[in-house]
């Protein structure tokens, strides 16, 4: 019936038209909407939608905007810009909502650590839009078991991605056992090629291209006859020619040969080439981890798993093993030249062939590291010398020590540093004689610790006996994070404001008087 009449006085008739009257809504609301690659066709942004409108209609709830995200994973807000456009239009209160609806907890996120979920929620809630999710929906008058349903959910939605997460690593893991490809883009000289049921060739596959049915495999096949020659040139000028790998990338760029990423070869990226076991023929994978958005690590070689002959291999067998020795073999030369040890023994052999240690004496040495390496390593060149002195330098603390414990019982011991009365952190700190040319110095550093208020100086003499010199005080509050130098030509200085021994208890008694 599209109206009625209406019959006025005289007899005549008027046809009035029905009309529905505006409905008035309660609440205003936003609504948001999220589909991941990997959700079910249920989750779909348009089902989400009738089900979130119908909600919204049911209880007289205005939608005034939707936010949509599609695409978009649920384990973290970053790349979600329609939910961080919806959290900045709450704050702003752009729209002044009233309510945040959402089908379910897990469209809301699938966020490993619930609170993060809690917080976005407490965040819209703060500013007044309470989320509200349309399964659940509104916790009635003093209902204890509503919020506790929600971080249920929350767990649930969680240990949903933590499932499928180990459910797709379980099947690629068995895939790359077979020794078929489990994913990502083909190394640098191979191309990807699709196998049937059978395991027979279909068809090479480009860039971005999938394959179409469940029972296909995809595996790797030689690709670009001419990356295939690069590959093969820099094994054999390593193994055979024993080039350095920068001394292959120079040659490379020589040529004009992109590197696998389209730019200059350099020593980084020939070693890439070089420890791929791929152009062996043997297919790796979980060589690294990085599940649920978290950073990717680094897995021992234990965890690899490996399928040998699992394709045609570039690189025979015998020339990749050869490889892999050299590089075992310089990678260990390296170890060893450059651990403490080593840079200590040949800094001591300098110092014994001419009496001191210099920037130029280490630069100009065939068999030693740079000057730079030295400081950095030690701290300073001078650090690195006084490393020669390792146990000279133990010793002499430790006589002080015990000299100073002898006439201050009331001084505590911990570690290298000595306490008076709980209060007063004393560290000593003995330095060997430093040869410059034709005079020597001492350079000083207090100790910047917090804990330690004092830092004793105790210039020590060379020539093999490392006599004790004197002993200087130097209080953080006024020293810290400055180097003191004294030589020889100034040995005035010493003599004024070095303490003797006994002179330097007095003071420290002195110093546990006043503490």
């Amino acid at each position: 019936m599209e109206g009625c009449y209406v019959y006025t006085g005289n007899g005549e008739g008027i046809r009035m038209d029905w009309f529905r009257a505006q409905k008035t809504y309660n609440k205003r609301a936003a609504a948001y909407y999220r589909h991941s690659a990997q959700d079910r066709q249920e989750n779909s942004v348009e089902i989400q939608q009738d089900q979130v409108r119908q909600f919204a209609e049911d209880n007289t709830i205005e939608i005034v905007e939707e936010y949509i995200d599609r695409g978009k994973t649920g384990l973290i807000t970053e790349g979600r810009e329609a939910f961080q456009r919806m959290l900045h239009d709450v704050e702003t209160g752009k729209h002044q909502f009233d309510y945040v609806l959402v089908l379910d907890v897990s469209r809301w996120g699938r966020y490993q650590k619930r609170d993060i979920a809690a917080y976005y929620s407490a965040l819209c809630e703060m500013h007044g839009a309470k989320v509200i999710y349309a399964t659940i929906g509104f916790a009635s008058e003093n209902d204890l078991i509503h919020g506790l349903r929600i971080d249920i959910e929350r767990y649930q939605a969680a240990n949903y991605s933590r499932e499928l997460s180990t459910k797709v690593f379980k099947g690629c893991a068995k895939i790359a056992s077979q020794g078929f490809r489990a994913g990502g883009t083909p190394p640098y000289g191979f191309h990807r090629i699709l196998l049937d049921e059978q395991r027979n060739p279909v068809q090479l596959l480009e860039p971005g291209q999938r394959k179409s049915i469940q029972n296909q495999r995809v595996t790797l096949t030689p690709g670009d006859p001419d990356a295939v020659a690069v590959i093969k040139q820099v094994f054999r000028a390593f193994v055979q020619r024993k080039r350095a790998p920068q001394q292959i990338a120079d040659t490379l760029n020589s040529k004009r040969i992109p590197s696998p990423g389209g730019r200059n070869w350099t020593a980084s990226s020939v070693r890439a080439v070089l420890t791929n076991e791929l152009y062996a023929g043997t297919m790796i994978y979980n060589k690294t981890t990085q599940r649920l958005k978290s950073p990717s690590r680094r897995n021992p070689k234990a965890e690899w798993i490996r399928a040998e002959d699992a394709f045609p291999a570039i690189i025979e067998r015998k020339l990749f093993d050869s490889a892999q020795s050299m590089i075992q073999a310089a990678e260990e030369a390296r170890r060893i030249r450059y651990s403490d040890e080593d840079m200590r023994a040949r800094l001591q052999a300098l110092y014994q062939q001419y009496g001191t240690v210099r920037d130029s004496l280490i630069a100009a040495a065939g068999d030693m590291v740079s000057p730079s390496t030295y400081a950095h390593r030690f701290s300073t060149l001078f650090g690195a010398y006084q490393s020669l002195f390792g146990p000279v330098i133990a010793g002499r603390r430790a006589e002080i020590t015990t000299v100073i414990k002898k006439q201050i019982p009331e001084i505590a011991e911990y570690g290298d540093i000595l306490v008076l009365q709980n209060y007063v952190g004393i560290h000593i700190q003995p330095v060997v004689q430093f040869p410059k040319g034709y005079e020597a110095a001492w350079s000083f550093f207090p100790d910047p610790r917090p804990e330690i208020d004092l830092t004793i100086g105790v210039p020590l003499s060379n020539g093999g006996q490392y006599h004790i010199l004197g002993f200087l005080f130097f209080p953080r509050i006024m020293h810290v994070g400055r180097r003191v130098n004294i030589a020889t030509a100034t040995m005035e200085k010493l003599d004024l404001h070095a303490y003797t021994l006994p002179q330097a208890i007095r003071t420290l008694i002195g110093l546990e008087e006043q503490a």
